[in-house]
């Protein structure tokens, strides 16, 4: 995809900005882990077990967990990412941290909770989100009244096209939420073209991002440039996670 047809439906500006903003994050998520690294308590017994089980050493072990204490501090940033992208579209508002929801289009009449991951909210907080939703486009007086509210998983627990009526299981209840045809659970692909009215965008930004990447690296040397043979390793990731 030349940088031209790129352009056409996302502002390269605005895709250089987010990713500078989450490699911000990363780096920093990173050292602050490093730094606190004894502050934080470790499950002692799971550093023994990975150690002997993931054939390992202490050195490696660290590293490890390093990245993985990090990368709670990515995620969140990276449905930030998501939400901040979709945002950006023409009739579409990022309604930014600590909104009832994260995007809206009033034209459309549509709201939008992101989550980056289907394991992000699970079990009964599902129930919750339902709840949110319906609390927004059900009652007379509320401003988004027959709205359509959509909870948008980035990646989906199953590689398909999906948007169905969100009905998860309510524990206090013993029973599944009441399907709403305005409550709906989607993923991210399908999300994703709605909001651009274009196949595949998802997939497109997701190619692009390592070219922004690298040329962030050109100038700032805290990033890493991903080499062309990773590139092909991360565009298989993709293709395992995105539907077509």
């Amino acid at each position: 995809m030349n940088d031209i047809e790129f352009r056409a439906f996302l502002d390269g500006k605005i895709l250089e900005d987010e990713v500078k903003t989450l490699l911000k994050l990363a780096v920093s998520a990173k050292i602050k882990a490093d730094n606190h690294f004894g502050r934080n308590v470790v499950d002692p017994f799971a550093a023994i077990f990975e150690i002997a089980g993931f054939q390992s050493d202490h050195h490696a072990w660290k590293i490890s967990e390093t990245a993985r204490q990090a990368q709670k501090t990515l995620q969140n940033g990276i449905g930030e990412f998501h939400q901040k992208i979709l945002g950006s579209v023409p009739g579409w508002t990022d309604m930014r941290r600590g909104s009832v929801v994260d995007l809206r289009n009033d034209s459309l009449k549509i709201i939008a909770e992101i989550k980056n991951k289907f394991s992000t909210v699970s079990g009964g907080k599902l129930a919750d989100v339902y709840k949110s939703l319906d609390g927004l486009v059900s009652p007379k007086n509320s401003i988004y009244k027959d709205y359509t509210a959509y909870f948008v998983n980035v990646i989906s627990k199953k590689k398909k096209r999906s948007d169905i009526v969100f009905t998860p299981s309510d524990k206090d209840k013993g029973a599944k939420c009441a399907p709403n045809p305005l409550i709906r659970v989607i993923d991210g692909a399908s999300f994703y073209d709605l909001v651009f009215q274009r196949a595949n965008s998802l997939q497109e930004i997701h190619r692009a991002v390592p070219q922004v990447v690298n040329k962030i690296a050109l100038t700032d040397k805290s990033i890493v440039r991903i080499s062309p043979e990773d590139v092909l390793l991360l565009l298989e990731y993709a293709k395992r996670a995105f539907p077509a």
